[in-house]
């Protein structure tokens, strides 16, 4: 079991230092809070700068969750300071996705950055989509294996999706660093990937050096008050590493540490990488002063060869969608069969050019069980107001927007037994009351693939900025 231990004390001895500029390119941080860490002249400053918790349409259009100006905001900020400290900064998992649009996007707002502020460096940029015709070799080859949950990836899948990226772990790092890179920016990597491939480069323990990543990738989140919008320190040693927040109004306790190690993971006592596995059943957190925990115990099991994880993303459609508000408590009580009465009244007045299979359409209920559904323990106890969302996916813009006009304009004026109201069944808090939202995606590749040669699946391209 993970152990939570507070002590007092800490000696010196040979140690790296590295910044953690916040949880998420763009969500912002506190410019105290990176000065801070800068004067303590560490060796790196990282910043995560993608994910796929926002789902596969950042992956499948190519596009990011944040804007434009907050990265800008971000980047300039730490790539000026990087620059006047003559250190490395890191960005991993560019424009959300890690995709090539992704990639180019950020590179964009890189250079503009450069050229507003008369920078010079040297630019390494590392990409991460993957060529179909590798994947299938692979495929045939039976180099790769699901996620859990997951079904076989197929030829049909690989070729249907929008684009493929790999999830890149510390080796291309490590070699752009190597090669004398100030600024290292990539496409879909682990977020350990980031803070580690330094550390372990230079000798530190594996274990270690991953787990201080795990942690540090969110920024501060692990601090109270958590916040993935600050920057945090981490302290690598030979046996064990440190953690402290660089905002002085926060702290770290062994508690905090200890429950961020367990966030995003499958088993609490396991950290998977492509390059092995981290082990935390013998990991001790210490209390040192008032805003910094000492970790270690973190053990380090090499795989037996790199695996690295498949993404990508297909498009299933386009969307429509309204939401509305209900208060009538006959109105709550009969969705179910108002909802089975627009469905009919909906295939009725369809034209017999739309099938079935063209369109999908769907009813959720905010306030009654949208989050659980079936499962929701509460689902007998009538909720006072309802949200009510009906959304189409369909095959093009066009039907989807008609079929949800149809769905909208049945459940506004839907009888049902014991119905009083005649006004309507729905409240809009929009007008207009539909939404297209456009396309849709979803993964179509969520896979392990085994690889020889990480170098070669994720080339660097060297530039001077």
């Amino acid at each position: 079991m993970i152990n939570l231990v507070k002590k007092s004390g800490e000696g010196h001895m040979e140690e790296m230092r590295i910044v953690a500029l916040n949880g998420n390119l763009g969500y912002g941080y506190d410019v105290q809070s990176l000065e801070a860490g800068l004067s303590l002249k560490p060796q790196l400053l990282g910043g995560d700068a993608g994910s796929t918790d926002a789902g596969p349409y950042y992956l499948g259009s190519g596009t990011a969750l944040v804007k434009r100006e907050q990265v800008h905001r971000d980047l300039s900020n730490a790539l000026i300071r990087a620059r006047a400290a003559k250190i490395p900064f890191v960005i991993g998992s560019a424009g959300m996705a890690g995709g090539e649009p992704n990639l180019q996007w950020v590179k964009r707002i890189l250079i503009d950055i450069a050229r507003e502020e008369g920078l010079h460096f040297k630019l390494a940029t590392i990409h991460a989509e993957i060529d179909k015709a590798e994947i299938c070799k692979a495929l045939r080859n039976g180099s790769i294996t699901p996620m859990d949950d997951v079904p076989e990836l197929t030829q049909d899948s690989v070729m249907q999706s929008e684009r493929i990226v790999g999830q890149m772990g510390t080796q291309p790092f490590a070699n752009a660093l190597a090669a004398g890179a100030d600024v290292v920016l990539a496409g879909r990597s682990c977020d350990t990937a980031i803070y580690a491939a330094l550390p372990i480069a230079r000798g530190y323990d594996p274990g270690l050096a991953l787990h201080m990543a795990k942690i540090m990738e969110c920024g501060a989140q692990c601090a109270i008050p958590l916040a993935p919008n600050d920057s945090l320190l981490g302290v690598i040693r030979q046996d064990h590493f440190l953690i402290r927040p660089l905002a002085q109004h926060r702290i770290c306790t062994p508690d905090s540490v200890a429950a961020h190690t367990m966030y995003e993971q499958g088993d609490p006592l396991v950290i998977y990488e492509p390059e092995g596995r981290v082990d935390l059943d013998q990991a001790e957190f210490e209390q040192i002063d008032r805003q910094t925990v000492r970790v270690s115990g973190s053990r380090f099991t090499a795989a037996p060869r790199l695996r690295i994880k498949l993404e990508g993303a297909r498009r299933i459609g386009y969307r429509a969608f309204t939401i509305a508000g209900v208060r009538d408590a006959s109105v709550i009580r009969n969705l179910d069969v108002i909802e089975s009465t627009v469905r009919g009244a909906v295939r009725r007045n369809l034209s017999v050019a739309v099938k079935d299979a063209d369109f999908r359409l769907e009813f959720t209920y905010y306030g009654r069980d949208a989050v659980l559904g079936e499962l929701e323990p509460d689902r007998h106890i009538p909720p006072r107001e309802v949200g009510v969302l009906i959304e189409v996916i369909a095959n093009d813009q066009l039907t989807a927007s008609y079929v949800l006009s149809l769905a909208r304009s049945s459940f506004l004026h839907c009888p049902f037994e014991g119905r009083k109201t005649t006004a309507g069944n729905l409240a809009f808090p929009f007008s207009p009351s539909d939404i297209e939202a456009g396309q849709v995606f979803e993964f179509s590749a969520y896979h392990l693939m085994d690889v020889d040669d990480a170098a070669s699946l994720f080339p660097i391209e060297y530039e001077e900025v």
